[in-house]
């Protein structure tokens, strides 16, 4: 598992404050971030592969700073957005898939061989050559994931992945994130998703109120929207 180590990190938006002196050290395979809107948990979230940088403090994966070296952290964190249509860049299914390796440096033959893993995987192979953003919700979200996946990182951040979703289609998407092989992070609101999880944190007003089991941040969780 990788190391990621958050220490000290606060950040603000203008006059608002949005993180309060996070310190986390992550290496468990399944972990959570919960909490009410505008907790910070997405924000936290992002800052983990360099997507934001924190306004202090620093974010760092097996010991590369993310907020310096985002390129380098990005190879090894990949990102999951809420609404895939802002990650689909691409007209088909099979071109979106591909495009995540532009800048990879690998041959025509092993992008197609990679990109046929992840049609394959995620059941997307008679897609291939349709256009993305025709997709069900659920089909673009597991594309989403795919075009994450592609690139082989080390560690899978899922931002709120399912909250657009119906019952069928958010079953379908927390299926794929726990068979990843990957270290997995996932922001949610969504308590089932959970299940399985090795640890859980919880953040209130952009400070982290409870960090341990499962069960335990979720009635944490509920006392406190109580």
């Amino acid at each position: 598992m990788s190391e990621i180590v958050v220490e000290g990190v606060g950040h603000h938006f203008g006059e608002r404050t949005v993180l309060r002196a996070i310190d986390l050290r992550i290496t468990e395979r399944r972990v959570g971030f919960i909490g009410a809107n505008g907790s910070g948990k997405s924000t936290l979230a992002r800052m983990l592969n360099g997507l934001l940088k924190p306004s202090t403090g620093t974010v760092t994966v097996d010991g590369i700073d993310a907020a310096r070296k985002g390129a380098q952290v990005r190879r090894k964190v990949g990102f999951v957005f809420t609404d895939p249509d802002t990650q689909i860049v691409m007209p088909t299914v099979a071109e979106d898939l591909a495009f995540s390796l532009r800048r990879s440096g690998l041959g025509k033959p092993e992008i197609a061989a990679r990109v046929q893993r992840m049609l394959d995987r995620f059941g997307l192979a008679a897609h291939a050559d349709h256009p993305a953003h025709l997709l069900s919700g659920g089909q673009k979200q597991l594309l989403a994931i795919g075009s994450a996946l592609i690139r082989e990182p080390e560690v899978i951040v899922a931002d709120e992945p399912t909250t657009l979703l119906d019952l069928r289609n958010a079953r379908r998407v927390s299926e794929a994130l726990n068979s990843l092989d990957q270290q997995v992070i996932v922001v949610t609101h969504q308590l089932g998703l959970l299940d399985g999880f090795d640890r859980v944190v919880v953040l209130d007003e952009g400070r982290v109120v409870f960090d341990g089991a499962p069960a335990d941040a979720v009635g944490a969780y509920r006392r406190l929207i109580e």
